[in-house]
């Protein structure tokens, strides 16, 4: 089954990219690849029960088994050690992936509070764009009354596209909101 989204992305983003950059073939015109949701939870070296609750969150979050991510190495001023569970994420693709990003920009970032729009810069050179997401609470399959710690994310969306004009045209036309 094909998502909105997807939809969206086949009959007009895939022309309107082409005649813009003028793509002689439809798989040069740049595509989103993969949607990566991160929480990073230092605390949870002291307190290893708020682990267990980010990894059901962005579960339901997400739809999909999150990784629960370890540290790489110590570090001793965070009392951190090698090896020790630090947060969790979970990598969408496919049509699971559509259907989050559907999700994210018509349902979640309208609910952030005091949302002017995603700032138009924050991509990394390649196409690829990274947002920030305060607290977890902007979804709606997360119950506030089972919320005992408000956690932030980071949603990364990672593109084929090859600089920031056209990654940001790509996300534009997929209904991404951002700033004027």
């Amino acid at each position: 089954m094909i998502t909105r989204l997807h939809e969206k992305y086949r009959k007009e983003a895939i022309p309107a990219l082409s005649k813009r950059f003028g793509y002689k073939n439809t798989m040069a015109v740049p595509r989103v690849s993969k949607v990566t949701v991160n929480i990073g939870l230092g605390e949870a070296s002291a307190n290893v029960k708020l682990l267990d609750t980010a990894v059901a969150e962005l579960g339901q979050i997400a739809g999909q088994k999150p990784v629960i991510t370890r540290a790489k190495k110590s570090i001793a001023n965070f009392k951190i050690r090698k090896g020790m569970p630090i947060g969790c994420m979970v990598t969408l693709r496919g049509e699971r992936m559509y259907e989050f990003l559907d999700r994210l920009s018509a349902i979640v970032l309208p609910r952030v509070r005091d949302f002017k729009g995603l700032a138009p810069n924050s991509f990394d050179g390649r196409g690829n764009y990274t947002i920030g997401i305060k607290d977890q609470l902007v979804f709606p399959e997360i119950d506030y009354t089972r919320v005992d710690k408000i956690k932030g994310m980071n949603v990364t969306i990672t593109t084929t596209a090859r600089n920031d004009e056209e990654g940001r045209e790509l996300l534009k036309l997929l209904g991404v909101p951002f700033r004027a």
